[in-house]
């Protein structure tokens, strides 16, 4: 039976690995909807390999040319209502949000309202809102699947297992660009050595959270509210291989890991077919070539930021909002060389402790609070 799909990012990263899981198995897929934002050279060719009904780009400008070069039969539609009309009101039956940032929030819940089933790439969706989509996943009765690797990865590892038997759950951390770095030594690093990342092909902005381990401390965050756990049972474990993805420790004191080659395909693909399993368009692992792997507990003052990720998930409210936007704040003031690699953490630090928290924010304190992050990161 074929699969109705809608991708919110179709361009990035994530979105066109996606593009290739769905090519490598086409007969099982059909695309309904993508949604992009400035890049309409990558977008019409995606069109023209797999004829979209709907498709949005950022702007009214980009979306008058980009209808001189795509059939009558597909619509094209720009902006945020935009990227609400290819979340929500699309044939598909199954969305992929892979938007970078805060932006993904308001397309991914008009999704669940709309009754879509979920793949999730757009971490910062919970970590902003964890309580919102939760109580909507359970109000419209749909499923949210993870497709970053490490949460795809305990997905699979709690597969048949119950949640009260689980001791702690472990997410491996790759250590970034500068993993092998003393503190002293991130003194005037460069963008272009920041995204250099050593394992994983990723967008700018993630490659650089994975830098600074925002990233990680977004997905302890992601992972409190993906499989309901407290902090105190989400460990973090640098692992420089990626080959372990993640694993669970049990009340017995087994473990149970998920290991793989550092490709986004499988969990992507896992998360499209699941409960089943198909091959897919990436290498087998071949542990005995790797010969070893390599273990290290995490340093929170070597990376403060994922300590302020804990502590903010600890807070809860609107505490995990101002991080994460102070942080994309932050970031996009380093990919415009207007700061410092370690100013990004110290931005971040200065808007937390200047923000009153909102314990059970609505989804506008939430909008209020992500803008307000945003301006006094700028300040």
């Amino acid at each position: 039976m074929t699969k109705r799909i809608s991708i919110l990012g179709s361009t990035g990263s994530i979105g066109t690995q996606t593009l290739d899981v769905i090519a490598h198995d086409h007969e099982a897929y059909c695309v309904e909807g993508l949604a992009a934002g400035q890049n309409i050279n990558l977008l019409l060719e995606q069109v023209k390999q797999f004829h979209p009904k709907k498709i949005s780009v950022a702007t009214k400008l980009l979306a008058d040319e980009v209808k001189m070069y795509v059939p009558s039969s597909t619509e094209v539609f720009y902006g945020e209502s935009g990227m609400m009309e290819i979340a929500a009101s699309t044939d598909a039956e199954f969305v992929i949000s892979a938007l970078v940032g805060s932006q993904g929030l308001r397309p991914t819940l008009a999704a669940i309202a709309a009754g879509k089933n979920i793949g999730l790439a757009n971490k910062e969706t919970l970590v902003s809102a964890g309580h919102l989509v939760s109580a909507m996943i359970k109000k419209h009765n749909v499923s949210l699947l993870p497709i970053d690797s490490e949460h795809s990865a305990i997905f699979q590892c709690l597969n048949g297992e119950r949640k009260e038997q689980i001791a702690k759950i472990v997410l491996t951390a790759s250590g970034g660009s500068f993993r092998d770095r003393s503190r002293e030594e991130l003194q005037g690093v460069t963008v272009s050595e920041a995204l250099c990342h050593p394992n994983w092909s990723m967008g700018a902005k993630i490659t650089i959270d994975s830098a600074t381990m925002v990233n990680k401390g977004l997905e302890v965050i992601e992972a409190h509210w993906l499989f309901g756990l407290p902090y105190e049972q989400i460990e973090v474990l640098l692992h420089p291989e990626s080959i372990i993805h993640s694993m669970v420790e049990f009340v017995d004191n087994s473990v149970i890991a998920q290991l793989g080659n550092p490709d986004m395909r499988v969990p992507i693909q896992y998360a499209l077919t699941y409960p089943e399993r198909r091959s897919t368009p990436t290498l087998p692992l071949n542990l005995a070539e790797i010969g070893s792997l390599h273990f290290r507990p995490m340093d929170l003052v070597r990376f403060p930021c994922l300590q302020m990720a804990y502590d903010c998930g600890k807070l809860g409210g609107t505490a995990t909002t101002v991080f994460n936007a102070a942080n994309e704040a932050a970031v996009a003031l380093f990919l415009a060389n207007k700061i410092t690699f370690l100013q990004i953490e110290h931005l971040i630090y200065q808007v937390l402790a200047k923000h009153d928290v909102i314990a059970v924010p609505d989804l506008e304190q939430i909008m209020d609070a992500d803008r307000w992050a945003r301006t006094h990161t700028l300040c």
